[in-house]
């Protein structure tokens, strides 16, 4: 296996901006953990119109590999297409590989749609099942959605495959709005490095990846941001993105949970000057948790961030742009789930032009939303009238938890006078205060409603934890 090569040293800067500039890199690298490379040529694709042709097309021009990593693989027309085409390559002698996560397959028949692939010949892996001897173990999500054909070309994004991402044109329903982007060049070897950890992550043979580097094919430079569980390097990343934008922080995201340091970090941002907006969905799959993202307008609208609603019906994409230069797609939202808790796969563009070209597709998007203000008495309303809101399917648990720690965070305020809560946060301390009464209450009228539940939790935590410390000594031993 090819190590990753140390970046190329640079001349010395020519100047007091330059210095900053390089500065800058050197402490965006150490913070995420990705060194920027570059020789690539990148190109920017906007919704499943144009990101599930680029896909199709690179899977049926392949010749030796295929590695395609999704969260959620559904078995309708659109995972159906995928599935055919993928089998098609292994029939025809493709190496072919498909990581699916379990909670994400969940209920939509993902594991029926690929086990086909099997007897073509492809390997297909479920991340994270259930198991008994890891009680929270399903908190980790494999949240990535990628793929790398050939080792040459490597797309990463944060579309899964599902027909509510195309959307039905006949009947006038528009794709869900997302952003993908393709890669060729040097850094599609980070992407198949990132593939080849979710893949041992899921157990079974290790995947050989040992092949030349791709030579250089364009003038872009870029980080792949490869996030683990508990290393938190996009959440740092993303925080000093906050900290050194100097003009402008155009952020784009679907599951906004916003936590105090990064709330504050924007904050802090606009209070200094920077242009900072905050697009979320106005209609969201997960209606709880848009209703925790709405619960936290009001802080940034007070310090002058720009709030939008997307008008369509459903905005899932994932992107940041700054000053118009340093720009970020991937599969990462802006919560404790993405940044702490799952496996992320995200690009962090490092170039004027694809910066521009981020800049200018954002304020494309800003055409088809609406903003969200201060009304009299500091209420927060829409600047147009309310649309009609709707939710769809529920997600995954990550998601579902990173909204439960918004109302974790109120309530520790609300207890340790931490900081001013505005009313906004009123609904959920008031529905945190009821919880929590009603759960006194069971606990009286039913104490072993509440103490069976809780006795069962700390015998399976407890057997779990004596069988895992018997395993690592018998490891030690026998590696003695």
């Amino acid at each position: 296996m090819n190590q990753t090569p140390a970046p190329p040293r640079r001349a010395a800067p020519a100047g007091p901006a330059a210095e900053l500039r390089l500065a800058a890199e050197g402490m965006l690298s150490r913070a995420a953990g990705a060194a920027l490379r570059g020789g690539n040529a990148v190109r920017l694709l906007r919704d499943a119109t144009e990101n599930y042709p680029a896909w199709l097309a690179a899977i049926a021009a392949a010749r030796h590999s295929v590695l395609f990593e999704n969260y959620l693989i559904a078995d309708d027309v659109v995972g159906r297409s995928f599935a055919e085409a993928l089998a098609e390559r292994a029939r025809a002698g493709v190496a072919v590989r498909v990581i699916y996560d379990w909670m994400g397959g969940l209920g939509i028949g993902s594991a029926r749609l690929l086990e086909p692939l099997a007897e073509a010949g492809a390997e297909v892996r479920c991340f994270n099942p259930p198991r008994l001897d890891s009680p929270f173990g399903w908190l980790t999500r494999d949240h990535r959605k990628m793929l790398a054909v050939d080792g040459e070309s490597g797309f990463v994004s944060g579309l899964c495959v599902s027909r509510r991402w195309a959307g039905d044109p006949p009947r006038g329903i528009p794709p869900w709005r997302d952003t993908g982007v393709e890669i060729r060049g040097p850094a599609v070897a980070d992407i198949v490095r990132a593939f080849a950890q979710t893949w041992s992550a899921c157990g079974g043979p290790a995947l050989d990846i040992d092949a030349p580097l791709p030579v250089a094919a364009g003038a872009v430079a870029l980080r792949v941001l490869a996030a683990q569980p508990s290393l938190a390097g996009l959440y740092r990343m993303d925080q000093m993105i906050a900290a050194i934008a100097r003009e402008s922080l155009w952020l784009t995201d679907a599951y906004f949970v916003g936590i105090p340091t990064y709330v504050e970090a924007l904050r802090a941002a606009a209070h200094d000057g920077v242009d900072v907006r905050l697009l979320v969905p106005g209609v969201s799959d997960l209606p709880m948790v848009g209703r925790f993202s709405r619960a936290g307008y009001r802080p940034l609208l007070e310090a002058g961030v720009r709030v939008f609603e997307w008008n369509g019906p459903m905005l899932h994409a994932k992107t940041a742009v700054a000053d118009g230069r340093w720009a970020r797609v991937g599969s990462s939202n802006l919560n404790l789930a993405s940044w702490i808790s799952n496996y992320e796969l995200d690009i962090a563009l490092d170039d004027a032009q694809a910066g521009a070209q981020m800049q200018a597709m954002y304020a494309e998007d800003l055409g088809n939303a609406t903003e969200i203000v201060l009304g009299p008495r500091h209420r927060v309303s829409r600047a147009e009238s309310a649309l009609p809101r709707s939710g769809g399917r529920g997600g995954g648990a990550a998601r579902a938890a990173a909204g439960a720690l918004r109302i974790g965070n109120t309530v520790g305020a609300a207890f340790a006078n931490r900081r001013i809560l505005g009313p906004a946060e009123a609904g959920m301390m008031g529905g945190g205060a009821l919880a929590f009464l009603l759960f006194a209450m069971l606990a009286l009228v039913m104490p072993l409603a509440v103490t069976v539940p809780l006795a069962v939790l700390a015998l399976w935590i407890g057997l779990t934890l004596l069988v895992r410390a018997w395993r690592v000594r018998r490891g030690s031993e026998d590696a003695d």
